[in-house]
């Protein structure tokens, strides 16, 4: 009624004048078209069966996809399928049939399943009460009784006494119904299950069964039972679903150590294990370590980007991050403050002091740079780790905030600790003396600059202080900008650096070290803020007027990173590593990174890398204080090489298997420019040699696969596929007796080789026929006979024995034919007389598409073998025009006839022909071409 009362409301929607060719083959709303063909199909309207196929073909031209469209398959039957598919698939039903009763009974007469499934037989799920089956039971008395009780009558029930019958049942309850016993806690099931008895298929039954009893219990949020029958599982067969399951229960029980190595266990058994990593990321965010979270979360979501989950839980992971930073900054700010309000007297205290305070001071060069104040001492621009180099000077007091607290907010958001318009000009003037930012601790690594015997005073900060070549009013700038850096007014601090390098611009002053310090500390406070793309853009300038400092190249390095741009990033933590081999937070970097190039390109990750630049001696730091010992430069050298041989194995069997994927596609030009490469990395490879031989055949290169036939056998002297190739590359080039001697060579080896009798057998009976024709058919003495070739008005009789016709003086003949009887008549003339001059010119004066059709009536071997002497002649003054005749004459009639027929002199010729062409350099053709062109002649 549905489907009919469907179909009603289709027909009143569409119009019965919308049932036409016309109107179906203009409309272009598929949707419409479908109402239309449903009515069409229901037989409402008419039956139209042309009109219903016209409209059906129309819509599959809008929406192929279209549900309308779809047919349903009649149920397969006997009647369908051909007699010998149908055979077949009642055979392999009764053989399945036949199976499984026989392993039905197998289980069954096998006692170890049955004593193991009773022995290990669990009470039902989450059923604390339990009742003696004795107690319980019912007397067959009771129950035949109650099938046949009588019904009451009327008088009966007039009688009935209601009270006194629910109090007897109630009596009754109470009599014969013992209380139920009541377990405090959970039945004991064992976690193991002993199955050393069971065959291995009972043991899959087995550990499945326990672990859908695990699921069930999972499914009624009863864990804790879920947990024990997933143990059970695992203790029978472990499988990968078995402990993903254990890990999410015990997620939901909050046991997040037993959890995580079931994830460990399940990536151990799969690596890359969906949900494993997202089980895994779920313990690490409960247990606060949200990096690791972070990375797992990122490595499914780039497996399953629509992962909701992993997406959701990546959001809280990133937003407990940032909640986590700030609290550890504000809290480290008062400890500041409270340090300065006190006297000092505490030297616990003073300690805490220098560590939440920075020092600064006038002017300090730091890592090859000369900077005025901590922003460049420090762990600024740092979001990571703080890299404890030898360019850094030594280790500071910033570093250790990252462990005892941060006192900066980020981009001066704190408005309680920032300072104020009156504060600024007390700290500019140097007469504040609380000084919440203008008055610090000396630095303790500064050994002991500032700081008096018992510590207890400091000193001010001096905002006047020359910073290098820079005026004084942009050293004011620079100082003031390192001080709201180190408050962590991160953004009051860009704005100073702004100014200073405005200012610097606009004074003229040619310092490019101090230019390139403060594009460094602007690029600092970039990468606090968050804004990596200014941040690269200033760390760039920076390298641009001091290439190979470090600090521009470490920051922009981690401004990649956090942009995912991870090539760039590796490339500059490299370059920082060779400037100064000690910085840590590099170290890190780069371990990190190669991890997630491996994941994201591969094995190939490295040639994907952009170039790594190589940084002068003079810049490398590490290098001033002692240079490498003879032992670290010999394990290096070892190390680089092992590295080569190991990229040069990658590359190989990258290429190798580029070629065979190659020639299964039939690409056997694209195969042997593969094995070509893989032969300049591994020259001595047998098997590459044999596999181009291959492709070469295929090519109809005979030449060329016997070359590497030739090279394969060298090698390995007894090659079988080496032996047979070269016998296919032998037969194409016609050398029937050289081909008979490799092909018995290789049944020598293997009797078996079918393929190599066959061919044996053929090239024993081309052998044969080669040499009965060369037999049968000697060269036969011609006659000579005078030619007379008029030239102009006087006449020239040519004799054979005159001796002015063999050096070729006074012979007149037609060097220029229109048809081939004229050429036929000057090539004879010149053949008579011997004249191999004559005979280059009129190749030269002919078109060598014409010579076939000059040739086709007279073509023979001694014509054959005077054309080539002429050719030979010719060779000298125009090769590429020899090349030419040569590459059209032998598509000439019967010259393949003509071929067999040539005697030793004859082809003797024409085998110093081609080796005199093969010697020729020529724009026009290669020695390769040449050598496959011979291949048809000789």
């Amino acid at each position: 009624m549905t489907a009919q009362g469907t179909v009603g409301d289709i027909s009143r929607e569409v119009l019965v004048e919308h049932l036409d060719y016309d109107y179906i083959e203009k409309c272009k709303d598929a949707k419409y078209l479908e109402k239309i063909l449903k009515v069409l199909r229901s037989g409402e309207k008419g039956v139209y069966p042309h009109l219903l196929n016209f409209c059906e073909r129309h819509l599959e031209k809008l929406n192929p996809k279209s549900q309308a469209l779809r047919k349903e398959s009649p149920v397969a039957t006997a009647a369908s399928l051909p007699e010998d598919e149908w055979r077949q698939i009642v055979d392999d039903l009764k053989i399945w049939q036949k199976e499984t009763k026989e392993a039905e009974m197998l289980m069954k007469q096998q006692t170890g399943f049955k004593t193991a499934m009773k022995e290990n037989i669990a009470p039902i799920r989450g059923s604390n009460h339990s009742v003696p089956t004795s107690q319980t039971a019912v007397s067959k008395e009771k129950r035949e009784s109650s099938r046949h009780t009588l019904p009451r009558g009327y008088a009966e029930w007039d009688k009935f006494d209601v009270e006194r019958e629910c109090k007897r049942v109630d009596e009754n309850i109470s009599e014969n119904d013992p209380p139920a016993m009541t377990n405090s806690q959970h039945s004991t099931i064992g976690t193991t299950v002993d199955s050393s008895r069971l065959s291995h298929q009972e043991k899959l039954l087995l550990a499945n069964r326990e672990k859908d009893k695990g699921n069930e219990a999972f499914r009624a949020n009863d864990y804790e039972e879920a947990v024990t029958y997933y143990s059970r599982s695992l203790s029978i067969v472990p499988t990968v679903a078995a402990y993903n399951n254990r890990a999410q229960a015990e997620i939901h029980l909050k046991h997040w150590s037993n959890s995580l190595e079931d994830c460990q266990r399940v990536l151990e058994l799969e690596p890359g294990n969906i949900k494993a990593l997202l089980r895994r990321a779920t313990v690490y965010h409960h247990t606060d370590k949200f990096q690791l979270a972070s990375e797992d979360l990122r490595m499914v979501l780039r497996k399953e980007p629509q992962n909701a989950a992993a997406t959701e839980l990546l959001l809280k992971t990133e937003k407990k991050v940032k909640e986590c930073q700030p609290e550890v900054r504000s809290k480290g700010k008062r400890i500041l403050i409270q340090e300065v309000e006190e006297t000092g007297d505490n030297r616990g205290s003073e300690s805490k002091a220098v560590q939440g305070a920075c020092p600064v001071e006038p002017s300090q060069p730091v890592g090859g740079e000369e900077c005025s104040a901590a922003p460049e001492k420090g762990d600024m621009g740092n979001a990571q780790k703080k890299p404890h180099g030898r360019g850094d000077g030594g280790p500071h007091t910033e570093s250790n905030n990252s462990h005892h607290g941060h006192w900066r907010s980020r981009g001066g958001s704190s408005d309680k600790y920032k300072v104020s318009q009156d504060s600024k000009e007390k700290v500019a003037n140097g007469t504040s003396k609380r000084g919440s930012t203008a008055s610090v601790k000396a630095d303790q690594s500064s050994g002991g600059k500032g700081t008096p015997a018992e510590g207890s005073v400091g000193e001010s900060v001096n905002l006047d202080a020359p910073c290098g070549a820079l005026p004084p009013h942009l050293s004011r700038l620079k100082n003031e900008g390192n001080l709201l850096f180190k408050n962590g007014q991160f953004a009051d601090s860009l704005e100073k650096y702004s100014q200073a390098i405005q200012g610097y611009t606009d004074s003229g002053i040619d310092s490019p070290e101090d230019l390139c310090i403060l594009y460094s500390n602007r690029a600092a406070c970039y990468l606090k803020d968050g804004n990596s793309q200014d941040c690269i853009q200033d760390c760039t300038r920076a390298l641009e007027l001091q290439p190979f400092s470090l600090k521009p190249l470490l920051r922009r390095a981690m401004a990649y990173e956090s942009l995912e741009r991870y090539r760039k990033a590796y490339v500059d933590y490299k370059t920082v590593l060779q400037i100064d081999i000690s910085v840590q937070a590099a170290h890190d970097s780069v371990n990190r990174i190669t991890r997630l190039l491996i994941e994201q390109d591969g094995t190939e990750w490295r040639e994907k890398l952009p170039d790594i630049p190589l940084v002068p001696l003079s810049a490398q730091q590490h290098r001033r204080e002692a240079p490498p010992s003879a032992e670290v430069l010999q394990a290096r050298a070892e190390k680089a090489a092992r590295d080569a041989e190991r990229k040069a194995e990658l590359r190989f069997s990258a290429l190798k298997q580029e070629g065979n994927d190659f020639v299964k596609k039939g690409q056997y030009q694209d195969a042997v420019g593969k094995y070509t490469e893989c032969l300049k990395l591994k020259p001595e490879e047998c098997a590459i040699y044999t596999n181009r031989a291959l492709c070469n055949l295929k090519l109809d290169r005979f030449t060329e696969a016997k070359q590497d036939c030739d090279a394969a056998l060298k090698l390995e002297p007894t090659n079988k596929k080496a032996f047979y190739r070269r016998a296919m590359a032998n037969k194409g080039l016609k050398d029937y007796l050289a081909c008979s001697s490799d092909l018995q060579e290789v049944l020598q080896q293997d009797p078996n080789v079918q393929e190599a009798e066959r061919e044996l057998e053929e090239v024993t009976v081309l052998l044969r026929q080669s040499l009965a024709e060369a037999n049968a058919s000697p060269a036969k003495p011609r006659k000579t006979v005078p030619i007379t070739e008029v030239g102009g008005e006087d006449e020239v009789t040519a004799t054979p024995n005159s001796e002015n016709s063999r050096t070729g003086e006074d012979f007149s003949t037609n060097l220029q034919p229109n048809d081939a009887y004229g050429f036929g008549q000057a090539l004879n003339a010149a053949r008579c007389n011997g004249n191999t001059a004559s005979c280059a010119e009129l190749l030269e004066s002919t078109a060598p598409e014409k010579l076939p059709l000059f040739l086709s009536n007279q073509l023979d071997g001694p014509t054959i073998g005077f054309i080539m002497q002429g050719m030979d002649f010719l060779l000298e003054k125009n090769p590429s025009l020899v090349y030419q005749h040569l590459n059209h004459l032998h598509t000439a009639d019967r010259f393949s006839v003509v071929l067999m027929l040539l005697d030793k002199e004859e082809r003797h010729s024409m085998t110093l022909l081609f080796e005199h062409l093969a010697a020729v350099e020529s724009a026009d053709f290669t020695k390769n071409d040449v050598q496959n062109l011979a291949n048809k002649y000789i």
